[in-house]
């Protein structure tokens, strides 16, 4: 096997040829860059990079261009191809389209495809710390990534229950209205700011017939009979079923209970009763984990808040 051949293989070239490549130690960072002259088929027809079209030539580009592509482990790996153009009558002079590079991107399609799943699974600063790229390009690529899944896929497509909230981003009151598909846990729709007017255009978008599909939809307190959610989902989706999510079930019942513990604790206060004051001023995380997850000592003590204080106890078994 040839060395550029097997130079090829390594780095996962598509749809191109390996004429010649450079290993070169870069004494500033420590580290190898391989640099890869790469060329498209003969074979393959020259098309536009925007729509795909085959095109008659131009000319043969204004130089090279360099794209960035996955490490070899700690081998920084670049693609170095001269390009030529090509003559769309749709979108004029551009440059012909390469099989290892989506049009205007600096890196190649490989490298967008781990950049945009690390993103979607870890921090972009880390992305970008192990990638050894910019923050700002990890936030490029991941827009560029979405952008091209946007048009294949449809995420409002098949919906039958469906969670709705508003979440605070930044300062100053910014939020977002977020729609998740419950039965997949993905994210469907986003929108800057919140309110009929904003959950009104994802219905909007759904489009009548498959609004009439939607069976559930789980909301916050925005979500109950006098709610933003509750009211606009009632006039486009009046057949859907309105329930309360879990995380706000869970934290409400949480809040009521701490809610009781206090107005306990301020009754033996009034009271004199140490003893008693002691016992439930202990008690907040005994009262809150499950009965299974309880310690020896703290299944003690709510053994003691069941013997001591009847309220209390009732407030923990319906929480």
């Amino acid at each position: 096997m040839r060395a550029t051949t097997l130079v090829g293989r390594l780095i996962g070239v598509e749809e191109a040829v390996v004429e010649g490549f450079d290993i070169a130690d870069k004494p500033d960072t420590g580290r190898l860059v391989l640099t890869a002259n790469v060329r498209p088929y003969r074979r393959a027809k020259p098309r536009c990079s925007r729509c795909g079209a085959r095109c008659p030539g131009y000319d043969q580009g204004s130089g090279e261009r360099r794209w960035r592509a996955l490490d070899l482990g700690e081998v920084m790996v670049y693609l170095v191809a001269t390009m030529v153009r090509v003559s769309c009558p749709d979108h004029g002079v551009v440059v012909a389209r390469v099989g290892w590079a989506h049009p205007g991107s600096r890196f190649t399609a490989a490298f967008e495809d781990s950049a945009a799943w690390m993103s979607a699974n870890m921090p972009a600063t880390a992305v970008a710390t192990f990638l050894r790229v910019t923050f700002r390009a990890v936030d490029s690529i991941v827009t560029r990534v979405v952008a091209r899944a946007a048009g294949r896929v449809d995420l409002l497509d098949g919906l039958t229950s469906i969670a709705v909230d508003e979440v605070a981003y930044r300062k100053g009151q910014r939020y977002l209205t977020v729609v998740v598909d419950n039965d997949t846990g993905r994210l469907v729709w986003a929108a800057k700011g919140h309110g009929k007017a904003v959950l009104g255009a994802f219905f909007d978008t759904l489009g009548p017939q498959r609004s009439a599909q939607l069976q559930l939809v789980s909301a916050d307190g925005a979500g109950t009979a006098d709610g933003w959610i509750a009211t606009v989902v009632k006039d486009r989706a009046a057949q859907a079923v309105r329930c309360m999510d879990p995380f706000h079930t869970v934290a409400w019942a949480t809040e009521a209970l701490d809610e009781v513990r206090r107005a306990t604790v301020r009754q033996l206060t009034g009271v004199g009763d140490k003893a008693g004051l002691q016992l439930v001023k202990g008690s907040r995380w005994a009262l809150l984990k499950n009965p299974v997850n309880l310690t020896a000592a703290q299944a003690g003590v709510l053994a003691g808040v069941k013997a001591a204080n009847t309220d209390l106890f009732t407030a923990h078994v319906l929480n």
